[in-house]
């Protein structure tokens, strides 16, 4: 398959890399890593101004009317450049389904403002004993005068602690694990009877633990149709997981390259690391699994909006498994030829080390994949 960039994707690669050298290179994160918010509102009102957040939005709601691979290359440069702003939690999982249920009401109030960088958005779906499934659900909706009351809790909610506006799936119906009967209400982050607990990550960046003691929502804040909402929030999983590999696979090719330029600097015994062979042959290793990360990922971002439910979760399953064995390999061996200070936090590749373990287990780890995988009906088990 050809993943030759088209002139117009080239233009977006260039942009956002410039973008990032100039306005976000790593030594912004470091700075941002010990403020409560983690991210900048201006630098978010920057990248709306680039049309980045609005990218894969429909023309007819206000959005640019590009591709979800067009966004795929701009998380990989943003991705290169540790950005910590929350591309994937505004405009890919709360963005995807306001513009994918909404009403026009409520396009205009929650997505509008989103894409045009004033406000930001979270999606609550993870709960402490679901792990990966997104049907294991407790938090309830029970209805309510004209509306709804909130009650139960959700985990490690990107952006959440932050978030102006937070999509949230509860049960309005059916059991625990029933895949029927979930709905989607649009909540604000300052609603009364909701706690926002922000937890630090290990990459630096911040979720949040929210706790809803009956919030009540009206009934204008319901996505969709109640009860029915699963196909849309396994879809917007999937794209999230699009968008965990192409910014993982900027992480990748950042932490090759900065490897490679390592190995033709380092001397020992008179001469360059690079020249021994031991070391080459896992330069080798590192790009050929990069180059395997590339693929997994385009092919991803490709097919992630295809309507057949089983291509998506096939091409999805098998990037973000790349990302996470692949992706590793890369990892370890950037680690080890950079000796003892690859490991220290004066050294970039850790913080490239830490984000890249964190978006491996997002959204699913590689175990869940190759499960999923499995269970696909295209899948033709060889003996």
């Amino acid at each position: 398959m050809n993943f030759d960039l088209t002139e117009e994707q080239q233009m977006i690669v260039d942009q956002a890399a410039k973008f990032v050298a100039n306005e976000s290179p790593v030594e912004r994160f470091r700075k941002l890593r010990e403020t409560e918010r983690g991210w900048e509102p201006a630098m978010w009102a920057k990248m709306a101004e680039q049309g980045w957040l609005s990218i894969a939005i429909p023309e007819e709601q206000g959005g640019f009317g590009g591709s979800f691979v067009d966004l795929a290359l701009i998380l990989e440069q943003l991705g290169r450049g540790l950005v910590p702003e929350p591309i994937i939690a505004s405009a890919v999982l709360a963005g995807g389904l306001l513009s994918e249920l909404g009403t026009e009401a409520q396009r205009a109030s929650f997505l509008t403002p989103m894409i045009e960088g004033r406000t930001s958005l979270a999606f609550a779906y993870a709960e402490e004993q679901s792990r990966y499934n997104p049907a294991d659900c407790r938090l309830a909706a029970k209805k309510q005068g004209g509306g709804y009351a909130l009650t139960g809790e959700k985990v490690w909610v990107l952006n959440g602690h932050a978030a102006d506006q937070i999509v949230v799936v509860a049960r309005t119906a059916g059991g625990p694990l029933d895949e029927a009967g979930l709905s989607l209400f649009v909540v604000d982050g300052n609603a009364n009877g909701l706690t926002r607990t922000r937890v630090p990550g290990m990459d630096g960046q911040r979720t949040a633990v929210l706790r809803f003691d009956g919030v009540e929502v009206g009934a204008d804040r319901l996505l969709g149709r109640e009860g029915d909402a699963f196909a849309s929030i396994e879809k917007a999983l999937d794209r999230g997981a699009a968008a965990a590999c192409a910014e993982g696979f900027g992480h990748v090719q950042e932490l090759f390259e900065r490897t490679v330029a390592y190995l033709k600097e380092r001397e020992q015994f008179g001469v360059p690391i690079g020249s021994f062979q031991a070391l080459q042959h896992k330069a080798v290793d590192m790009y050929a699994e990069m180059e395997l990360c590339r693929g997994a990922m385009i092919l991803a971002a490709i097919q992630v909006d295809h309507p057949d439910a089983e291509l998506r979760k096939a091409e999805v399953s098998a990037a973000k498994l790349q990302l996470s064995d692949g992706g590793w390999l890369v990892q370890k061996n950037a680690i080890q030829l950079f000796g003892g200070i690859g490991v220290t936090d004066e050294q970039d590749e850790g913080l490239f080390f830490k984000r890249l373990r964190v978006l491996q287990g997002l959204f699913g780890d590689a175990d869940w994949h190759v499960a999923r995988f499995q269970g696909l009906k295209r899948f033709d088990a060889i003996d």
